[in-house]
């Protein structure tokens, strides 16, 4: 399935936005996301399907100052 991800075009199996998180490399790292613009809270991620052609927004919190 072709979602994207920051901007980016990236294929991962079909599946919910918890999936798709480990499967990019997000598992267990603290981030926000969004889906077609709309905020995903962390519990609800397991409970989101992703569709062909989403876009998805990941912000991760950056160290220094």
């Amino acid at each position: 399935m072709r979602i994207f991800v920051n901007g980016d075009q990236r294929e991962v199996e079909p599946g919910t936005l918890a999936l798709a998180l480990t499967a990019l490399g997000y598992g267990g790292k603290k981030v926000a996301t969004a889906v077609n613009g709309r905020f995903v809270p962390a519990p609800a991620r397991s409970a989101t399907a992703l569709n062909d052609g989403d876009k998805l927004e990941v912000v991760a919190p950056m160290q220094g100052g």
